[in-house]
């Protein structure tokens, strides 16, 4: 990593304004066994709660599939005009991680980001065409895009918008992501792409989760210095023990001047998927729109008091539940399946 260039990119955090929100419509059956239609119905109430404030970019496979989204759209009574379909192959919806990156350059302008993406770790090989639709969108905009060399998802990393980063150990340390490369060289691409001083490292995610630890299921910036954090505090859930650690590393972490944050709990909803396994479930796997929260929830009794946390932390901003207990069975929830692009 010697004679590395600071190319004067910066990541603006989630909640700066954005010009859209990017989706790509569900389809797979194999992603959501027996419950494809319910995933679409769950498409349609993101569509509806955030496409007045922020434009939809919405990505489908063809022209049944658009004339499909387009009735379920209508149906729901949003506007389609605020609705800007593109037709291209996807595999699946996970466009946090497969999309692109947005970052500015030092003069404002939108930049993508292109990283390499090998499908959580080589775990799916189908799905790694996905690894193309940063390009796609790069040309669809008409936006300059770099590639930096370095295996990296979007739920990998958690940005305050002031330099700082948090992610995990467990996953960007990983042999099957970025083998032979140290904190320190991770830490230097960090800062060259996405305008990154220090990095916090925690160590794992949760049990189940085949993205390896990321850290939208563990800890969320909710302003530049106060951080939501999933806790467990009963000591028989197998999450208890990372989300203790990884809560006793925040309260002990700093920021570039030293300072400390504010660390809120969030407790943790509990869910088991059909054949008895734990679901990788966390409340702080929300969306920050321009003026609502998408926030996934899990018919669980910690759903209210989550919403509540969330709320008091947002209190700009509308805080809507999103119940996400079928497309968990894909593996992730609202964060994990949208996208932001910041505004100019």
């Amino acid at each position: 990593m010697k004679n590395f260039i600071d190319l004067n990119y910066s990541m603006p955090a989630e909640w700066e304004p954005h010009s859209a929100i990017w989706l790509a419509w569900p389809y797979d059956e194999d992603t959501f066994p027996d419950r494809v239609e319910k995933a679409e119905a769950l498409f349609i109430e993101i569509i509806k709660a955030v496409h007045l404030s922020e434009q939809v970019e919405l990505l489908v496979l063809n022209e049944v599939m658009k004339d499909r989204a387009t009735e379920l759209i209508k149906k729901s009574g949003a506007d389609l005009s605020k609705i800007k379909f593109h037709m291209t192959q996807y595999a699946d919806v996970w466009l946090r991680d497969t999309g692109p990156i947005f970052v500015k350059d030092n003069s404002g302008k939108i930049v993508i980001t292109k990283w390499n993406f090998n499908s959580w770790g080589n775990k799916f090989p189908e799905l790694l065409i996905d690894g193309e639709i940063p390009e796609k969108i790069s040309k669809w905009k008409s936006l300059p895009l770099v590639r930096p060399d370095l295996v990296l998802e979007g739920g990998a990393i958690e940005i305050n918008g002031h330099g700082v980063c948090l992610t995990t150990e467990q996953c960007l340390l990983n042999e099957n992501r970025n083998p032979g490369r140290t904190k320190e060289d991770i830490e230097q691409f960090l800062q060259n792409y996405l305008g990154i001083r220090k990095t916090i490292w925690l160590k794992e995610g949760l049990t189940n989760d085949h993205t390896d630890g990321h850290i939208d299921e563990l800890a969320r910036f909710v302003t530049p210095n106060k951080i939501v954090c999933a806790f467990e505090d009963n000591e028989d859930d197998e999450n208890y023990h990372i989300l203790q650690e990884n809560y006793k590393q925040l309260t002990q972490a700093t920021g570039i001047n030293g300072e400390s944050f504010e660390i809120i709990k969030l407790p943790m909803p509990h869910m088991n998927y059909d054949d008895g396994r734990k679901a990788p479930v966390s409340y702080t796997n929300f969306y920050i729109g321009n003026e609502v929260i998408l926030a996934a929830i899990f018919r669980d009794k910690n759903d209210a008091a989550a919403l509540e946390i969330l709320e008091k932390c947002f209190p700009d901003r509308q805080i809507i539940g999103i119940d996400c207990s079928d497309i968990i069975y894909g593996g992730g929830a609202v964060h994990c399946i949208t996208q932001q692009e910041p505004a100019q």
